[in-house]
């Protein structure tokens, strides 16, 4: 007789745009093969809304991230980069799957990281999110990468509230390129943790965040986040440039991210794997 095949039970912590997308494609397209079964934020009334939202119901709400994580097989977290790592820490220790959105949030734990997945045989999930170009980077690092630069262009409007930013320049009034930003992938998720995720993926992808060089600009001329990547190797020279639609949730966020995001949950419930 046959069996169907259990349902991968999925908590998502931090329910603001991305996390909000993502739980209303697991109980829509994603319906057949996972179940949403928690939803977790710091802010109650933001998970009480989405709940009622997807259900008419709170059944969704949790009160703490230890009830989330108990409920769960998969844990996603679409918080921010700074209450990221006690998530997937959390996550892991209790032998959980985790997909991580705030990707620049795991730099400083990288170590940690990978010994506490090891020890509990457990995985983590970086979806590329908002650029192009993982797949050729992850194989061409395979015989040798030289150099990987990633350039950045946001419209001002996108950097309200980053400290580095308002510390630095003032980008009320601004009529023309302004270069934010000039250094390593390390140093741009330390200052830019919740507009540059994506220089943190392509550093773990590729060379190091060390040997990862990201410049950053704010263009009053753009009304998309655009991303463009040159990669050295001894296997090919790769560029790519990626415009994004934003997020229309939130401006600084590429919609491009969820659905990459979508694409990972896919990868992971289906048995055929496409693309490196």
């Amino acid at each position: 007789m046959m069996t169907s095949k259990r349902k991968l039970k999925i908590g998502i912590v931090g329910c603001g745009a991305i996390g909000s997308s993502l739980a209303n494609e697991i109980v829509t397209g994603l319906r057949n093969s996972a179940c949403l079964v928690a939803l977790y934020d710091i802010r109650l009334e933001k998970s009480k809304l989405l709940s009622w939202q997807l259900a008419k119901s709170s059944n969704f709400c949790v009160a703490n991230l230890e009830t989330l994580i108990k409920k769960s097989d998969l844990v996603i977290e679409s918080s921010c980069a700074k209450a990221a790592w006690e998530i997937v820490r959390k996550s892991l220790s209790n032998g959980r799957k985790v997909m991580v959105m705030s990707v620049g949030g795991m730099v400083a734990h990288l170590d940690q990281l990978f010994v506490l997945a090891a020890k509990h045989n457990a995985q983590v999930y970086f979806p590329s999110g908002a650029i192009s170009g993982i797949d050729a980077l992850k194989a061409a690092n395979i015989d040798g990468v030289r150099r990987v630069v990633l350039t950045t262009r946001k419209h001002p409007d996108a950097f309200k509230g980053v400290d580095y930013v308002i510390k630095k320049f003032k980008l009320t009034g601004l009529k023309k390129d302004k270069v934010l930003f000039a250094g390593t992938a390390a140093q741009a998720v330390k200052y830019f943790p919740q507009n540059i995720n994506v220089a943190a993926v392509l550093g773990l992808a590729g060379i190091g965040m060390h040997k990862t060089k990201v410049r950053i600009i704010a263009s009053p001329a753009v009304r998309k986040n655009i991303h463009e990547i040159l990669i050295e190797s001894k296997a090919a020279k790769i560029f790519t440039r990626t415009e994004n639609i934003l997020h229309p949730q939130n401006p600084k966020t590429s919609y491009l991210a969820v659905l990459s995001a979508i694409a990972t949950l896919k990868q992971i419930l289906q048995p055929v794997k496409i693309g490196t």
